[in-house]
């Protein structure tokens, strides 16, 4: 089968670009030293993960506990469950590790600590202010420590990375991360506390850290398909891109240099992380059915199954000609967010050949 014959829209992965891109972190990690612990949020696929979990220990980490219970039945055992724990998921939790699933935990407040009893817990580090987390160096992280019955170790998660402009904030931004946590973890050893995992973990200071020094493991998860967010922070390059939404055109406005395709923000996600980058790329950037950019043409806008491409200058003329029935490919914004409005991978390498289905698991 060929990309030409799917109906659209449908979502499509280059295996090769896919595979390159996992390589490049694999090969940064190994002389660092931390091992890698994958973020499956992005991927939420077998086919996908076994692949990132190639020469590594095997652990993983998660965002749902649906994803959870998946890779369990997958035959990972070791899995961290990277959002704050709740009292309504703790019996799913206990369930998984009554199946031999080792499941570690994150909180970061005292109520956490109190009903998640015997679990195994990392606390969470808040390194830049993004969102959750306790600061390196608050008074009642100690404390906190204290109350929790199965302490592993800390983590935290560079989220505001995403927002840096360049490739020496990111570097600034990495070691802002690994000192955070590193000092949180020395605090805590200080006070004879348990801090034997030292986790952080984002795509951009994953690629950027000068140093790991005293860190454990690295989370990362977009790295494997990468996205426009990750490229328009030079993260890498548009061509580094591996996921893309075919979608046919199906009529036109000429008069406003539109062409209108069947794939809106149910397909392409509401997501507009690019709005804010020096270079906005709309709902996607458009490419042609072999994966090329067009140039200038982005989705413009969106409905929920109608997509608006024009050229980025609003030039009616130097739209390209994209006739009723033309396929195109459009890449993300953000991976992750495009990701999860399909079910299935439609994998390619290179070509318009379509070597696999995949399939990937939704909701929590």
């Amino acid at each position: 089968m060929i990309l030409d014959e799917l109906e659209t829209p449908a979502l499509v992965l280059d295996a090769s670009i896919m595979e390159a891109n996992i390589a490049r972190l694999r090969a940064r990690l190994a002389g660092l030293g931390p091992a890698l612990r994958p973020h499956v949020k992005t991927a939420k696929c077998a086919e996908v993960a076994k692949r990132c979990l190639e020469g590594q220990p095997g652990g993983i980490t998660v965002s749902t506990l649906a994803e959870a219970e998946y890779f369990a039945a997958q035959g990972v055992r070791d899995i961290l469950y990277a959002v704050g724990i709740a009292p309504n998921k703790l019996e799913h939790v206990r369930d998984l590790r009554r199946r031999g699933v080792d499941v570690t935990v994150v909180l970061d407040n005292a109520e956490q600590a109190k009903f998640s009893s015997e679990i195994p817990c990392l606390i969470e580090i808040d390194c830049d202010g993004h969102r959750s987390g306790v600061k390196p160096d608050a008074p009642d992280l100690v404390g906190l420590a204290r109350a929790v019955q199965n302490l592993r170790g800390v983590m935290t998660h560079a989220g505001a990375s995403y927002n840096c402009r360049s490739t020496k904030a990111i570097e600034e931004m990495a070691e802002q991360e690994r000192r955070a946590v590193v000092v949180a973890a020395q605090r805590l050893r200080k006070e004879k506390l348990p801090a034997p995992v030292v986790s952080v973990g984002s795509t951009p200071t994953a690629h950027f850290a000068r140093s790991l020094e005293g860190v454990t493991e690295v989370r990362a998860g977009v790295y494997v398909f990468f996205d426009l967010v990750m490229a328009g922070i030079s993260v890498c390059r548009v061509e580094d891109i591996a996921l893309s939404v075919l979608a046919t055109v199906i009529g036109h406005q000429a008069d406003k240099g539109w062409a209108i395709t069947d794939a809106g923000w149910m397909a392409m996600s509401r997501d507009r992380g690019t709005a804010a980058q020096p270079l906005d790329q709309g709902y996607g950037l458009v490419c042609d059915a072999d994966g090329r950019p067009l140039d200038g043409v982005i989705v413009s806008d969106a409905n929920q199954e109608h997509g608006i491409l024009s050229h980025r200058s609003g030039e009616a003329a130097r739209m390209p000609k994209l006739p009723v029935g033309t396929m195109v490919r459009i890449l993300p914004n953000h991976a992750c967010a495009t990701g999860a409005q399909h079910k299935a991978y439609h994998v390619v390498r290179g070509s318009r050949r379509i070597e696999a289905r995949w399939e990937r698991i939704g909701g929590w």
